[in-house]
Order: C-alpha cells, then structure tokens, then sequence
C-alpha cells in the first residue's frame, strides 16, 4: 500500500471512485445521482497538493482530499473504492490526513460523514459534536466529527 499525491490527470478517475464508494451503502440511483454533483474533485484542489492516493500495486484503492477552514482541516472526501473495502485503505489515508493537517497548521481535523461511515471515522479517535442537514437530500441528517489535534499530540 502507498500513498502518493493525485495528479491532476486522475480528477475525474477519482470523482468516478467517489460515487462508486458512496453507492457501495447501497443508496437507489436517484440519490446517487443527486450526489454526483457533490462528490466531484476539482483539479484546483489536487494542484494545491490537497489530494492524496492510495494504491495497492500500482492500482488506486482511494483518496482523501482536505479543505483548511479558518480554524480547523475538513476532509471534504475521503473514499476507498468498492474492491480495497477491508484492506486498510481508509486507515491509511486517515492517518496520512491527520498528518498532512497538523502539517497545515490545523488544531482541528474535522469531516461531514456520511452515517455510514461514522463508525470508521470513530475507530480513528473523532467524536460527533454536531449533525447538519444534507445539501443532497432534505431531512438526512449527517453526522459533524472531530478530532483535536492539540490535544491528541500531549497525550
């Protein structure tokens, strides 16, 4: 497993692995749909080194793609394809964005989760401070997590 910078050449591979991550929770295709427009990598974001992939044998497994906030690190999207679910892809990148965040100056890391993916983000130590209604879909509520950085380094 290696992580590695996206290139640019690899924004629409990786809004297509996005979607295909998202409708591995079994969404309908109405919903999955509603998501594409929300669920797409911008080439601004990977040529400011915020993107990340993971490959397993020279194969893209995932990505992690970050958005430093005035007072936190959100990982606007992060996806493991469909096929590497289970192989530790998603841990990786989690921790590499836990690093490349403090790196960013960030005391906070923080995510908008999908509820399927809530559990994982808890096995990496966030915790839930808040829930916002989905821009995709009225009345889903999904679940805000964070991780205090500070804090975690002095203990």
């Amino acid at each position: 497993m290696q992580i590695r910078k996206a290139r640019v050449d690899e924004a629409q591979a990786l809004s297509d692995l996005a979607l295909r991550s998202k409708a591995h929770w079994g969404y309908d295709a109405v919903f999955l749909e509603a998501c594409r427009a929300v669920l797409v990598v911008e080439p601004s974001s990977i040529e400011a080194g915020l993107v990340t992939v993971v490959e397993i044998a020279g194969r893209i497994a995932g990505f992690c793609s970050l958005k430093p906030l005035e007072d936190a690190i959100d990982i606007d999207m992060l996806f493991v394809d469909p096929w590497a679910i289970g192989q530790g892809c998603g841990a990786h990148l989690f921790r590499h964005a836990r690093e490349q965040a403090r790196a960013l100056g960030g005391g906070r890391l923080i995510v908008e989760s999908d509820p399927n993916a809530e559990a994982f983000y808890a096995r990496m130590g966030m915790t839930r401070y808040a829930e916002h209604e989905s821009n995709v879909q009225a009345g889903r509520m999904l679940p805000l997590l964070a991780l205090d950085l500070e804090k975690e380094q002095t203990s």
